[in-house]
């Protein structure tokens, strides 16, 4: 993500020009101070039976998972421009259907995993391939970001693998999978180490492969997820050479149209809010490389030839950097007077830039949920702008329940410890938003949970963890505690890695120098359909009580059906 420190100043500058957004996007909502939003996120209709049979043990939740009641994100009807139906989509019939396992008990030849053209055309649907790439450290992100696109229905995918063991387990699953020749590290490489630059600058020379085969291609990371089909999304744009994702994290649009960028320009960017409103936008946030498509123009190719050829020249340049600073190398005008479209790369290239509000960053879906507050249907979310490395990127996918997951999971012995935080309203709402006022509310879930940790710990029990709220965005330079010009509400319902260090909490540390392991799982997690009936339904909630009642005894009798109720302030040996 080049390039922010000065995107960061030049949304400073256009505070004022935002304020007309916030005019337009809230008209209505009356009592928004009042109210802190859910952030509760729609599932998808997935099965726990994805890598194997749900097993028959069942273990009970100590408490019913419940939550703060919160109201539902508001914003006026938006006039979205239509969507074509998706064209027939033709295929061979010679095509092995993903996730049929082989019947060979022998692994063919390596040589029959090298990227060809033939090999792309077997699945090749309506001249367009889905590919992403990894290694073996991230085998999970990869087999979900297939089934999403297959839960879509699509199946014109293949997948990159960086390392023999990958190509060898995804042939296994029975996914489309390709040998990428480069043997690199089956480990995990971890943001910006020399390794990760390598598997940018494999991104940049794939993509050149890819282009001269004649087939449009749609390049993903394996951190992102699909939510919607968004073929027909790019066949509205048929004369663009690239469409990209972006940082952006300022709301351009409020419909699904593509926003159009000059880079660190302030163009004037006409958008109809009403009859006689057109604002005038400072934008230039990096584009991200983690999304984008192409199409097999010779301006493409050219492109692309040139971008590989620039960062395998010197290993210093971050693939997206180079990506940048290439295709910002004058940058417009527009193509057309309507066009959505702007030229780029010295005026050789159509380029289009994704709504950030449907096409998602870890910002604009996890923090600022802005296609939430637009009524706008997204397409993609992908993890970035998170603070705890792949671990991170995975509970953050957990939290909105568009992660699969083995079974065990969703099951695991012991069984599962909820509680229902409280928090006084007056740390959400009094007050400024500031950092006195944002460490009062975050210490205050944080003591609740340390001893909801204490208690998972000694009942040998997996934590569900609460809801965590936040009054300042958490960020990797120095901000106002919120991005000038962004949708971010205050208070608003934040990621775990938000306060915790996910992947620190998920280590394997010493025992006897930190004590036991304590499981957790996601905020969301018993709302979540991969989660067993049984699991559900097996459910003990204890309430505390006055030990002055006559019903308030610690005892393992139940008062009502599923109800156990103990003394307040009891010690672990009264628990026992």
């Amino acid at each position: 993500m080049g390039g922010w420190r000065n995107w960061y100043q030049e949304l400073v500058n256009s505070k004022p020009l935002f304020l007309t957004i916030y005019t337009t996007v809230i008209v209505g909502i009356v009592f928004s101070s009042f109210y802190v939003f859910s952030a509760v996120y729609s599932p998808s209709s997935a099965s726990a039976n994805w890598f194997s049979s749900p097993p028959s043990i069942s273990h009970s939740p100590v408490a019913a998972s419940s939550y703060i009641n919160v109201a539902p994100n508001f914003s006026p009807t938006l006039k979205v421009s239509a969507i074509p139906p998706p064209r027939p989509q033709s295929r061979s019939k010679q095509v092995k259907p993903i996730w049929e396992v082989p019947q060979t008990k022998r692994l063919p030849s390596l040589k029959s995993f090298q990227l060809t053209k033939e090999l792309v055309e077997q699945r090749v649907q309506d001249n367009i391939i889905i590919m992403t790439f990894g290694n073996y450290a991230f085998m999970d992100f990869i087999l979900n970001w297939v089934r999403r696109l297959t839960d879509l229905g699509l199946s014109n995918i293949l997948v990159g693998a960086l390392d023999t063991k990958l190509v060898k387990a995804l042939y296994w699953k029975g996914v489309p999978v390709f040998d990428m020749g480069s043997h690199m590290s089956t480990m995990d490489v971890g943001w910006g180490s020399p390794t990760f630059h390598k598997m940018g600058r494999e991104k940049a020379i794939l993509i050149d492969s890819v282009l001269p085969f004649g087939f449009e291609l749609l390049m993903c990371d394996t951190d992102m997820v699909w939510l919607k089909n968004p073929l027909p999304y790019f066949a509205r744009y048929p004369d663009a050479d690239i469409l990209t994702s972006s940082d952006q994290v300022v709301p351009t649009v409020v419909d699904d149209r593509h926003f159009i960028d000059y880079g660190n320009a302030t163009p004037r960017l006409c958008q109809r809010f009403s009859d006689n409103i057109c604002l005038t936008l400072t934008v230039g946030a990096a584009y991200n490389v983690g999304i984008f498509h192409w199409r097999p123009t010779e301006s493409a190719k050219k492109f692309a030839k040139e971008w590989k050829e620039m960062i395998l020249a010197d290993d210093k340049i971050w693939d997206q950097n180079g990506f940048n600073d290439l295709i910002r190398r004058q940058l417009g005008p527009s193509v057309s007077e309507d066009s959505e479209l702007v030229y780029a790369y010295d005026g050789n290239l159509k380029l289009g830039v994704l709504p950030a509000s449907i096409f998602c960053s870890g910002h604009t879906y996890f923090v600022q949920a802005m296609y939430k507050q637009l009524r706008l249907e997204p397409y993609a979310v992908h993890t970035t702008f998170q603070y705890a490395g792949t671990e991170g990127k995975r509970h953050r996918l957990r939290e909105a329940m568009v992660f699969y997951d083995p079974p065990e999971y969703y099951d695991t012995p012991g069984g599962f410890l909820s509680f229902k935080p409280f928090i006084p309203k007056s740390l959400l709402l009094d007050g400024k938003h500031d950092l006195e006022s944002h460490f009062a509310l975050v210490n205050y879930q944080m003591k609740q949970i340390r001893t909801a940790l204490a208690i998972a710990s000694v009942l040998n029990r997996t934590l569900v963890m609460p809801p965590l709220w936040c009054r300042l965005d958490r960020l990797w330079f120095p901000h106002p505690g919120v991005l000038e010009g962004t949708m971010t509400r205050q208070p608003f319902l934040c990621p775990l890695d938000h306060v915790f260090e996910v992947n620190v909490m998920l280590q394997q540390l010493p025992e006897d120098e930190y004590g036991p392991g304590i499981g957790f799982r996601e905020y969301s997690f018993m709302d979540n359909p991969s989660v067993p009936k049984q699991v559900k339904e097996s459910r003990l909630e204890v309430q505390l009580c006055d030990d002055t009642l006559i019903d308030c005894q610690a005892s393992s009798n139940t008062s009502s059906p599923g109800i156990l109720r103990f003394p307040r302030h009891s010690s672990e040996e009264t628990v026992f």
